[in-house]
């Protein structure tokens, strides 16, 4: 078990073995779920896919490929309401 020490501002530490077991890295994410106890649970928010998966998400089979101006103009009537 960990002690931290909660600072003036309220903020807490978590120390590097905490930080290794979870297996988070700098700029991950770490997601605190408060039980009704006045506990709380700490984990590691991993992502559920890698980047690569939004690889040709707007990819259309059998159908040509939108222009950027094809895409503009779908874009526009979406925020004119007309689609």
């Amino acid at each position: 078990m960990s002690t931290l020490t909660v600072t003036s501002k309220g903020q807490v530490t978590l120390r590097k073995d905490v930080l290794d077991h979870l297996g988070v890295q700098p700029g991950q994410r770490i997601s605190v779920d408060k039980l009704p106890d006045g506990r709380v649970v700490v984990s590691a928010e991993h992502a559920s896919e890698p980047i690569s998966a939004v690889f040709n998400l707007l990819k259309r089979d059998n159908r040509p490929a939108l222009s950027i101006d094809d895409i503009n103009d779908v874009a526009a009537q979406g925020w004119a309401g007309k689609r």
